[in-house]
């Protein structure tokens, strides 16, 4: 059990949040009034006070505690009690009449908030955890907070998958999207939920674009692209990819072109990426249904512990 201490919003994203002791929490969207509210998997961020006074502590030899206050590492709430940063994905927290489900732990700071631009650190990337609002409600300074239910269902639930086809003959009817088919047979096979699939023309913006949404909104765990990933001047996938990832993967595609090579030599011609945007996994497949049948058989069962380790159902790395 424990303790709220703190709850903090900000109109502007890009500033620091204020403790403002009392906020409507909104389902499926986040807290009423504050930037960083809407439909994404990040909708709620939480900080352990025990975290925060460490950091403090710290801080008080560099003559910098005066700029830690409540909601200045973005944190929507203050928690006294519980230790949040052991807690994993799909934890569920009760807090009044609100309903809370662990959706990621921590994260990677694009924008380096004045807090790090200070001291150096920050401590939200690897103690902060967010939450989606599954009921919602109010939650004030005071309420008692608890852990209502464990991850151990959550861990077994399939991962998400979203399924990208790039091709222009495709994207203007000229040709049926059997590549997209022949991806969703083999994901659905698996065990994996498809949770949405999109169609789009040869275009690196748009296919960026499309990539940055579904991540970023937390829509999926694994987006499995085919198309665009040969030597036509139009095949752009692997760029596109690449624009948006924070890291890259190279074993997925060496893996995969490696297995296409005993096949046929035309497999060097692949110019497939894997890539991480924030917690989803990228994996770029070939047009060909035929080669893409093959490339994802061949990784398909192992890619449920890449995803523990990314999504961080696996606490042991």
């Amino acid at each position: 059990m424990g303790k709220i201490l703190a709850v903090c919003t900000s109109s502007q994203k890009g500033t620091a949040k204020h403790n403002v002791e009392k906020a409507e929490f909104i389902t499926g969207c986040g807290i009423k009034g504050d930037a960083h509210s809407g439909e994404g998997h990040r909708q709620i961020s939480l900080l352990s006070f025990q975290k925060i006074e460490k950091f403090r502590s710290a801080a008080i030899s560099t003559d910098e505690s005066a700029i830690i206050k409540d909601g200045c590492f973005g944190e929507n709430l203050v928690v006294d009690g519980i230790d949040l940063s052991g807690l994993t994905l799909g934890t569920v927290l009760e807090c009044a009449n609100v309903v809370l489900e662990i959706t990621q732990i921590g994260k990677e700071c694009h924008s380096p908030c004045v807090i790090y631009q200070t001291m150096g650190d920050c401590i939200m990337p690897h103690e902060g955890i967010f939450a989606k609002v599954i009921r919602g409600g109010t939650i004030a300074v005071g309420d008692e907070i608890k852990i209502s239910a464990s991850s151990a269902a959550s861990e077994e639930a399939p991962y998400r998958v979203w399924i990208i086809t790039a091709s222009d003959k495709c994207f203007r009817g000229e040709r049926e999207d059997i590549s997209g088919s022949v991806v969703r047979e083999i994901t659905a096979g698996a065990g994996y939920v498809i949770t949405g699939s999109s169609l789009l023309a040869d275009d690196k913006p748009e296919l960026e674009n499309e990539l940055k949404r579904i991540c970023d909104l937390g829509l999926a765990d694994l987006i499995l692209t085919t198309g665009g990933t040969g030597l036509s001047p139009r095949d752009c996938m692997p760029e596109a990819t690449i624009a948006v990832s924070d890291r890259l993967v190279p074993g997925i595609a060496e893996a995969m072109r490696s297995a296409s090579m005993t096949i046929t030599k035309n497999a060097m011609l692949s110019r497939c990426v894997a890539a991480i945007r924030g917690c989803t996994l990228i994996i770029n497949l070939p047009g060909s249904p035929k080669a893409a049948r093959e490339n994802l058989e061949f990784i398909i069962s192992d890619l449920h512990h890449g995803l523990d380790i990314l999504t961080g159902k696996d606490v042991t790395h």
